[in-house]
């Protein structure tokens, strides 16, 4: 053995290990002093924001068009119309698009925080933008039912500020603002049009057992009485970062571990990353007390928004099936704050049936991310580019899409494919029918788990009872505007941006000693054994981590299951095993069946109302009936085809005459295709060829058809040659041919008789 000690290895490998060591020592040393540098960064920006009235993280210009300090209730809500960037021309003739950012712990602007994002996308594609943001501090007094009225007060103004576009202003929520969108579209339906809701939780007890452990946090915290109890202490105002911090316990590995490690890793390269997020990451806003309580209250804990149970001060109640604009629902199998089961069991709560969604004549897409988090639903640039671009281009398909349930398939528009077209992108988008047993196999659960979250609430009514009357009045006296701000100072989150910021004098001669670093930056080799052991550890600790949260997870739904599914405690709240299921779901009135009894016989009078245009429509959904997926390329050439033969029909004109007519095969399938003869008389010849030769190329857009597809396809151009066939004028082609795409009717073929409203289930 070499007596020198362990330090001298003998030979060539020993010294270029030593090499190796020493080399990784250097740049370990210089990547800690630039990541300091970086945290510095990070605090100072965090600084400089909360001076700022208004701050947000928008990458485009704007200019405030509405303050919503100015209404009769006034909000710290603004309404931005985003400037579009030099070189992109704006469509009067598409809809706005109007972003709704969530107000659930950070600033405003992650909708439009880069090129490629939802405003990035709707821009490139057209459309006019506008942004629903915040301030930092609410209006004293606001309560949630006034941020409704100030959404929909902008809505309605985007809506008056684009007389020309084609449809009313597609609305997007992200997270929170998901619901509160759809709460207020089902207050106000007439101003909406499309609805796009990314990330956002609308059935809360909703998900999966072994995961979604987020939906336990109510009960094993005793119920909403801690939200006052935050509440009180911030004079008043509850700290957003406390749902900041929620949202980061759910992955401890990532918030105690991954998230710095991949800065101090790659600070070369990560920084500018880094902080973009970190911009919007910190800067926390505040909520009025009554704000908060509210949404814990009601939504949270409650669950009272899937079931039509919110009724708002004028009486009106918050019923989603009130809204008659389509609804795109945008969720992901890798989101731990809002997984899938949440953003989907509102359709179950609603409804019974298919037919319901028919009946009621709505429009319900819903799109299933593999594997994206929370966040990278609404900020990630690869689903941007696909997703988020794909619901914007097909706005206008999505729009005549008839009634009925959808899962949007993104797919790449391989080379060569059928109705390929470069110029529609790199991805095609086809709507396949679903019914609601797809929808249950995503949400689960069952009576007996709704039983112990309708403890739960119960649990939770009483804890705030005693808070209310045994503790608050004890707190609120000691309370004060200078003690709240204290706090808020002190709060772990902020703490960590105060810290390594300026104004902390240790900090001070990091800036020069990093400048001076990256005049003489080594870096060790991307070879270098030490940062293979470097990256073996870490995701050992990650490992560690990450299996620390699955036996915290396993173990407060274990306590959840135990504690809220004793049946002594049901009894306690009650709530008996015998008694009817523990969540009133919301059934059809008389005078809502009526409504749709006189519905139904006012269409069965039109079965031969109509001319060309609605021949064309019949057709083309009769044919749709038997495929169940309605696809972006035959739109898209119906659409060149209408341009074409000069139909200015809007959109929203198009839409009813579609929705008529897939109303009326739904009605009566034989009575309407028995009538299309009649549709076709005194058209001339030349025009009813036209529009045969026309069906045929859109219905074949896709692809070849087979089976039963095939078969209607032939009848269809059957009856279209028997009416060309006597009297032939020498006309122009066909001068109207309206519709959607085939296959838009994606549902299975029914009886004669329209099918009966249901009742919605109890339990799934």
């Amino acid at each position: 053995m070499d007596q020198r000690g362990p330090w001298i290895a003998p030979g060539e490998a020993g010294a270029e290990l030593w090499r190796q060591g020493f080399s990784y020592m250097v740049d370990a040393w210089q990547r800690g002093v630039l990541n300091l540098d970086v945290l510095r960064q990070r605090g100072n920006r965090y600084h400089a924001e909360r001076n700022k009235r208004a701050p947000n993280v928008l990458a485009f210009e704007y200019e405030v068009v509405l303050d919503g300090q100015d209404l009769e209730r006034p909000v710290n809500y603004l309404l931005l119309r985003i400037l579009p960037p030099p070189g992109l021309a704006i469509d009067p003739r598409k809809p706005p698009f109007v972003i709704v950012d969530p107000r659930a712990g950070q600033g405003p602007g992650i909708g439009g925080f880069k090129a490629d994002s939802e405003i990035g996308v709707a821009l490139r594609a057209g459309h006019a933008c506008y942004l629903v943001s915040f301030l930092r501090h609410p209006v004293p007094g606001q309560t949630l039912e006034d941020v409704l009225m100030a959404e929909l007060r902008f809505v309605e103004h985007v809506g008056q500020a684009h007389p020309e576009a084609s449809s009313k202003p597609v609305v997007i929520g992200n997270c929170q603002a998901g619901w509160q969108t759809m709460m207020a579209a089902a207050i106000r339906p007439e101003l909406f049009g499309p609805i796009i809701v990314a990330g956002a939780p609308l059935s809360y007890w909703a998900g999966t057992h072994g995961k979604d452990p987020m939906r336990y946090s109510g009960g094993l915290l005793g119920g909403s009485w801690l939200t006052a109890l935050t509440s009180d202490l911030g004079h008043g105002l509850f700290d957003g970062a406390w749902l900041v911090q929620n949202f980061e316990g759910l992955n401890p590995a990532n918030t105690l571990w991954g998230k710095q490690y991949g800065l101090y890793a790659k600070v070369d390269t990560e920084a500018p990353r880094y902080l973009a997020f970190e911009h919007w990451w910190g800067s926390h806003v505040l909520l009025n007390a009554a704000e908060i309580q509210f949404i814990v209250d009601n939504l949270f804990i409650g669950n009272k928004l899937a079931t039509a149970e919110l009724v708002t001060r004028e009486g009106t109640r918050i019923d989603l099936r009130n809204i008659r604009s389509p609804i795109v629902v945008f969720c992901s199998k890798g989101d731990n704050i809002t997984p899938p089961p949440q953003a989907l069991g509102w359709i179950t709560d609603l409804y019974g049936g298919i037919e319901d969604i028919q009946a009621n004549g709505q429009t319900i897409v819903y799109a299933v991310h593999e594997s994206v988090g929370h966040l990278g639903i609404f900020v990630s640039g690869k689903v941007a580019r696909k997703e988020h671009s794909e619901f914007a281009t097909n706005i206008d398909f999505i729009e005549v899409l008839p009634p009925g349930l959808y899962e949007a398939e993104i797919e790449h528009a391989a080379p060569g494919a059928p109705g390929a077209d470069p110029a529609t992108g790199d991805y095609i988008a086809r709507f396949a029918a679903r019914d609601l047993g797809d929808i249950d196999a995503i949400v689960g659960g069952g009576e007996a788990e709704e039983r112990r979250f309708a403890t739960v609430a119960q649990v939770s009514r009483a804890n705030l009872g005693l808070y209310r009357s045994l503790v608050q009045p004890m707190i609120q006296p000691w309370t004060s505007d200078a003690s709240a701000e204290w706090l808020r100072r002190m709060h772990p989150l902020r703490l960590g941006y105060e810290l390594f910021s300026d104004h902390n004098p240790l900090m001070a001669p990091v800036a020069a000693l990093a400048a001076e670093l990256r005049k003489h930056r080594h870096q060790a080799a991307a070879d270098n054994p030490f940062l293979a052991w470097q990256g073996m550890v870490s995701a050992q600790i990650e490992a560690g981590l990450d299996r620390y949260r699955e036996l915290r997870d396993r173990t407060a739904e274990a306590v959840f299951d135990a504690t809220y599914g004793n049946p002594v405690l049901q009894a306690l709240a009650g709530l008996r095993a015998d008694d009817a299921p523990p969540r009133p779901h919301p059934g059809e009135t008389p005078e809502r069946r009526a409504a749709i009894a006189r519905h139904l016989a006012a269409l069965r009078g039109r079965l031969a109302a109509g001319g060309l245009r609605e021949a064309v429509l019949r057709s083309l959904l009769y044919v749709g009936l038997s495929q169940r997926v309605a696809d972006e390329r035959s739109f898209k050439l119906m659409q060149r085809i209408r341009a074409d033969i000069g139909d200015e029909m809007p959109l929203l004109g198009m839409k009813q005459v579609v929705r008529e007519q897939f109303f009326l095969l739904r009605l009566d399938q034989e009575a309407a295709l028995a009538a299309l003869p009649h549709l076709l008389e005194g058209v001339p010849a030349a025009a009813v060829r036209s529009a045969g030769e026309q069906i045929r190329r859109i219905a074949l857009a896709a692809g070849p058809l087979d089976g039963e597809a095939a078969e209607r396809l032939r009848a269809m151009e059957a009856i279209f040659a028997a009416a060309a066939a006597p009297g032939e004028a020498a006309t122009a082609p066909a001068a109207a041919i309206t519709g959607d795409a085939p296959r838009m009717a994606a549902l299975r073929p029914t009886d004669e008789a329209a099918a009966p409203v249901t009742t919605p289930r109890r339990g799934r």
